[in-house]
Order: C-alpha cells, then structure tokens, then sequence
C-alpha cells in the first residue's frame, strides 16, 4: 500500500503539468481508497469466518462427546440385562437409570447436529462474502494500476478501462452484501 501512495503522489506531481489529467489523478486516489476499504472488509471476513469455523469445531466436539457417554450409558444398561444380580429390583432400576441417560443424550445430540450443521452454512456464507471482496480487491487494484498507465500514455482508454474494472469491482464487493 506505500508503494501505491508512492506512485500517486509521483503521479500527481505529473498531473501537474497537464491538468487534463487531473480527473484520472483523483480518479486513482479514489480507486486507492476503495482498494484499502474492501481489502479490510476482505479481512475482517475471513477473520470472522475463522471465527465460525472454531464454534463448528467446537459444536462437533461437543456431539462427540454426548455420543461417547449415550454409548457408555447403552453399554452399562446392555450389561444390566445379562449380568445376574441379587436385587432384581435394584438391576432394573440402574438398567432404567442408564437407558433413560442414553436417550437423553441421544435427544441432546438431536439439537447439537442441529445447531453445528446451522453454524456451518453460516461459516460458509461468510466464506463466500469473503470471496466476494477478495475478488473484488483484485478488480479494484487491476481498474488502479490500468488507470495509472492513463498517466504514462496519456491515452484516455485506459481510464475508461480502470472505471470499468473499478465497476467490477463494486459490483462484486456490494454483491457479497446480497448473498443469503
């Protein structure tokens, strides 16, 4: 990004010298503006997006983990079953105690796919919209770099050529806005 200051300013000085060019100088300043603008918003997005990914992880782990003690409660309610015990009383209601912790678990872990499945379309639309504003970055530094070669030539296409690549480029970064 210093480079591109830089080069504006180097630029400006030439502008100068020939004011017609004046509106492709601040053409680029503003070009320059929108390239750090969608580059955060590309990054804070994909920071956010990481952020997601860690809940999804962590709502996965969390099913394993009921899945793990669901089983351990059907293996000790099994073993009730065909283990002889003294008290049958007694045997029934422990088989009754780890048969209801199992189905328990098992309704719990009902809402928790749920939810990691929602937190993972999430992560994903995020994805997505920091996509959006990479691509839209890149739009938004090639419309600045063909606006600048408007400077070099003196050629008014290429300026013509960058407002269209920086339309590009807005287009995908507003686009990221609409994405459901």
């Amino acid at each position: 990004m210093t480079e591109e200051l830089n080069e504006l300013h180097e630029q400006a000085e030439r502008a100068r010298e020939h004011p017609d060019l004046a509106p492709v100088t601040l053409t680029m300043a503003v070009l320059a503006v929108l390239v750090a603008t969608v580059s955060l918003l590309g990054h804070r997005t994909h920071t956010e997006e990481i952020i997601l990914q860690n809940k999804v992880t962590d709502q996965w782990a969390y099913y394993q983990a009921k899945n793990i003690r669901r089983h351990t409660d059907e293996l000790f309610a099994d073993l009730t079953t065909v283990v002889a015990g003294k008290d049958a009383e007694a045997v029934a209601k422990l088989h009754e105690k780890y048969r209801a912790e199992a189905d328990r678990y098992k309704e719990d872990q009902k809402e928790l796919d749920a939810k990691a499945r929602e937190l993972e379309k999430e992560a994903e639309l995020t994805r997505r919209k920091g996509d959006r504003f990479d691509l839209s970055e890149v739009f938004m530094e090639i419309a600045l770099v063909i606006t600048s070669i408007t400077l070099l030539s003196g050629r008014r296409i290429f300026w013509h050529l960058g407002l269209f690549m920086a339309t590009a480029g807005v287009l995908l970064a507003a686009s990221a806005w609409l994405l459901r």
